[in-house]
C-alpha cells in the first residue's frame, strides 16, 4: 500500500516544520485527534502512541516518531497492530508562495492474499481521510497565525475570568 496526501501552506517550511514537528500540541490543534502519549525511546526517536477519530470511529496506533531539523522531515514507524511494518515520511518542500507539505504512508501488508481488502480500509477509508483532515487542519492554523510568527493567541483574543 502507498499512499500520498499533500497541501500547499503559504509560510515558510520552518515556521511549518516547528508546528508540525510538536507532536505533544497535536491534539489541542487538531480536534480529530483524541491523544498522543509518549511511551518512552526508541532506537531511533520516540515511542508514541496515538489515536484520533475517523467519522466517529476511534483508532489508535503506536508508532516510533523522529524529526529531522536539517532535512525538515518528520518519520513514523508503526510498531503494532494492523499497520506494524508501515513506513510515514511528513516532507516538507518550499514553493514560490510558501510549503509543499506530502505525508506519504508505505506498507507491506503481512497478509498478502488480503491486501485487496485491507489496503482500501486502512488506506482509503482511514489514512487518507485522517491525512487530508490533518493537513488541512495545519494549513487553516498556519496561514491565520498573526505575522509575529507565535503560535500562541493575540493578547486580544484572549478572554480572561473576572
Amino acid at each position: 500500500m502507498h499512499t500520498a496526501t499533500s497541501i500547499y501552506i503559504q509560510a515558510p517550511r520552518e515556521k511549518v516544520f516547528a508546528m508540525v514537528s510538536d507532536l505533544g500540541r497535536w491534539p489541542e490543534r487538531l480536534p480529530h485527534y483524541r491523544y498522543i502519549d509518549f511511551r518512552g525511546n526508541g532506537t531511533r526517536g520516540q515511542v508514541v502512541e496515538m489515536a484520533a477519530v475517523r467519522s466517529g470511529i476511534p483508532i489508535s496506533w503506536t508508532s516510533e516518531y523522529w524529526s529531522d531539523p536539517r532535512s525538515l522531515e518528520l518519520h513514523f514507524q508503526h510498531l503494532a497492530k494492523w499497520t506494524k511494518g508501515m513506513k510515514v515520511v511528513w516532507t516538507l518542500t518550499p514553493t514560490r508562495d510558501g510549503t509543499r507539505v506530502e505525508i506519504v504512508h508505505d506498507l507491506v501488508f503481512r497478509a498478502p492474499l488480503l491486501a485487496w481488502l485491507a489496503e482500501p480500509i486502512i488506506g482509503g477509508f482511514f489514512i487518507e481521510h485522517i491525512a487530508r483532515q490533518t493537513l488541512a487542519t495545519f494549513k487553516a492554523l498556519l496561514e491565520e497565525e498573526p505575522a509575529t510568527g507565535t503560535t500562541e493567541p493575540a493578547k486580544a483574543d484572549v478572554l480572561e475570568a473576572p
